[in-house]
């Protein structure tokens, strides 16, 4: 393969898609901020001189600064990673229609503004048979229709013996977890509807909201697809991202999305994976998807699957899915794979060439204290290390030889840690005991010491796949 990839995006991801960019032998760029001068995506790379193939911008969302970058270094394609402009169709046009075009690593820049509305998603799912939260399929605008909608949801509710009934009320465009507010009283709306539209305005330039049932007692899953130009489709099973902070950001994850060890459910599991497998091939047909996605999922207790939004992107999670696929017995890179189709190749191997064994957990381990909120914890770490096996493996940007302080520019995540094993119960074993041989010290401005979340994960294994 030929061409030289810019990777617009920072810490773990940056790393990853260096890694893979070397596997298929691409050259490629790093940028970096003052925050992440220390950041170990810049430190593999070379700052000075003849060679350089790290530069410093102003910042990760100012796209002129990228372009000029990538231009400067001759890139033939820009990597978004996830976050920043991974789902902006703005800026995935901007790159491939320009005067100087660029290949943009993710899906067709018309698919990532059709499915990265959700309204608009909700609508085609609904066209399609496709099950979704009962709710909006339009956008809405208009304070007062917003609030004669909640209104007739929350009364749904309560009709169908709802004790405690409520409504969400979300920013259409987007994803993440972000933008999205809980209504339990129909005199709340107005006011959360204003600062979500306003919200909504200012990170994504489109104001229109999607109100809809909440569901409290529920799964959350994702399927993983691998997509082609050429109309292939490949599914690498599912995932279950239930665990998640007060912010609706996830902690723990693990795949397949069910399994019976873990839980007596109401219904057939398998045959539930199945069904939203099938519905995420049928959305992904109809739009012509082509490349990775994650479609997520909403499943009850009654085993209900609803839609809840497409991701167009390569997710933080998508390892867990890797770890329980194997194909001529390895298990695949989904962000080799990402970047080969971009650049024009097929897929290289079939469905049924993808063989589905044993369980994965991925935990996100991150520098906060989960019980004030999941609240950011700010400081210097002054020791990292952890442990070294054959059925695990860490994603980080952290450096273990020096300290390290956290930037307050970003979110303070440490490490992605994925562990698999035969069973479900293996993996909760092998984590737990991940966990436990984890090192991680520093202290504060105030010389108080690290908080993490390391405890919250362990204390979660047991919740996994269960509702």
């Amino acid at each position: 393969m030929q061409g030289k990839v810019l990777i617009a995006n920072r810490g773990e991801i940056a790393i990853r898609i260096m890694n893979a960019c070397k596997d298929l032998g691409l050259d490629y760029v790093v940028v970096y901020t003052e925050a992440d001068k220390d950041s170990e995506h810049v430190r593999r790379n070379i700052t000075h001189g003849p060679d350089q193939n790290a530069w410093r911008i102003t910042n990760y969302t100012e796209p002129n600064d990228i372009l000029a970058v990538a231009d400067h270094t001759g890139c033939t394609a820009i990597h978004p990673g996830y976050g920043f402009f991974s789902e902006d169709f703005r800026f995935a046009r901007r790159v491939t229609t320009r005067d100087c075009p660029l290949t943009f690593i993710g899906p067709n820049w018309q698919v990532i503004r059709d499915l990265g509305d959700k309204i608009n998603t909700k609508s085609v799912a609904n066209k399609l048979g496709i099950p979704t939260i009962p709710g909006t399929d339009a956008p809405i605008y208009n304070e007062m229709e917003a609030e004669a909608i909640a209104s007739q949801l929350l009364e749904d509710q309560r009709e169908k013996g709802i004790m405690y009934p409520s409504i969400l009320i979300k920013a259409a465009a987007g994803g993440g977890g972000m933008g999205i507010e809980e209504v339990t009283e129909i005199e709340q709306v107005r006011r959360v509807y204003r600062q979500l539209q306003n919200y909504a305005k200012r990170q994504f330039g489109d104001g229109g909201v999607l109100i809809e049932q909440c569901l409290t007692d529920y799964n959350h899953l994702e399927v993983q697809l691998v997509c082609s130009t050429y109309g292939e489709q490949i599914h690498f099973s599912s995932r279950n991202c239930t665990i998640q902070s007060t912010g609706r950001q996830k902690r723990v994850e693990a795949a397949p999305g069910f399994h019976k060890s873990c839980y007596n459910y109401d219904f057939d599991e398998q045959k539930l994976l199945d069904q939203i497998v099938e519905y995420s091939l049928k959305l992904a047909a109809h739009v012509k998807y082509d490349n990775v996605g994650t479609w997520e999922w909403i499943v009850d207790r009654q085993g209900q699957p609803y839609l809840l939004e497409v991701n167009t992107r390569i997710q933080v999670e998508n390892d867990v899915s890797a770890r329980i696929s194997y194909i001529d017995g390895q298990q695949p890179n989904l962000i080799r794979e990402q970047i080969r189709l971009a650049l024009g190749e097929r897929i290289a191997f079939s469905q049924k060439a993808v063989k589905f064994k044993g369980a994965a957990i991925e935990l996100r381990i991150v520098a906060e204290d989960t019980r004030r909120g999941f609240a950011p914890w700010i400081g210097t770490i002054n020791e990292l290390s952890f442990p070294d096996y054959p059925w695990s493996t860490v994603y980080s940007h952290v450096p273990t030889d020096r300290p390290y302080a956290i930037p307050s520019d970003f979110d303070p995540n440490l490490a992605l840690a994925l562990v698999w094993g035969e069973s479900m119960d293996n993996a909760k074993q092998k984590a737990a005991k991940f966990i436990n041989e984890t090192v991680i010290r520093g202290k504060d401005s105030c010389d108080k010491p690290i908080v993490t979340n390391l405890v919250y994960l362990k204390n979660n294994l047991d919740r996994l796949l269960t509702f």
